[in-house]
This record gives structure tokens, sequence and C-alpha cells, in this order.
């Protein structure tokens, strides 16, 4: 793995430093703003979001609706995926997803695991658990490298 760049005042250096600056990136996208969140990631091919949800996500029949499930499953993932990879941002290439109970209103985890490749193309996959500790859906990526340094990405490190 490439050595991140160390950014000025963060007090983390090399894997750390790759982390914090990852979990900065999460919350400085647009997206984010929309969800009660967090990201940590602790050690390498792994990632956690813990997350509310209300029913303002709910769709007509009054459960969380499938978009939520996507984001925070998608997220996990390629945070435990690019964790991995310190010089390049990268893409999902593909999702496939498990609904396997409804999701009430409260604190969610998103549970992120690497599960192959180091070159050009990662596969990694995510659980959804419920504040009961149940499981509520699954799901499993495609990542690969774009053109696009991390470290030109305004929120990383920031």
């Amino acid at each position: 793995m490439t050595q991140p760049e160390l950014h000025p005042g963060s007090g983390a250096s090399g894997e750390a430093a790759h982390f914090r600056a990852l979990e900065n990136l999460y919350r400085s996208a647009p997206i984010n703003r929309l969800f009660r969140s967090d990201l940590t990631i602790r050690e390498p091919g792994r990632s956690v979001i813990d997350f509310d949800v209300d029913e303002s996500q709910f769709h007509a029949a009054g459960a969380v609706h499938g978009t939520v499930y996507f984001k925070m499953l998608d997220d996990a993932a390629f945070y435990a995926a690019n964790s991995l990879v310190s010089d390049r941002f990268l893409l999902t290439t593909a999702f496939n997803l498990l609904f396997t109970r409804p999701i009430a209103p409260g604190r969610i985890r998103a549970e992120g695991r690497w599960i192959s490749g180091k070159r050009r193309v990662y596969v990694a996959e995510a659980s959804l658990i419920d504040s009961d500790g149940e499981e509520v859906g699954r799901g499993t990526g495609t990542f690969m490298r774009s053109q696009f340094p991390l470290s030109s990405l305004p929120g990383y490190g920031a």
C-alpha cells in the first residue's frame, strides 16, 4: 500500500492518516448532508457506518426506502475497500443487494468488509445491523481504481 500524504495537524501518520482522511472525505460528501451518519475505519479492509433512520426516509407503505439500504451498504463496502488503496479513489462498478427485513426507525450500523482483490478490482461486502442486533440487509460490490487521486479530492484529509 502506498503511504498517504501526511496532513498537517492531523497527528496521524501512515495508515492511520489515510483512515482519518477517508473519514473526512465521507463527511465532506454533499450527499451525506442528507443522512445523520458517521464513518469509522479502525483497520484495513473494514469500515463501520452508524446512522439514524426516521419516518422522513420511509416509502408510502411505512418502512425505510431501499435507497437507504443501498447507500449505506455501498458506502460501507466502498470504504472497506478504499481503506486498502491510499493513492486513488475507487468507483463502484456493480452492487448486489439482499433485503432481509424492513428497517424501523432508530440507529442502524453498516459493517463493511473487504473480500478480495488488491490491484485493479476489489470486492467487498457489507451488512446492515439494526438496534436489536439483527441483520436487515446485505450487499456485495465490486470497485475499481479511478483516475482520481485521493489527494486531489477536497475532503480527503481536510
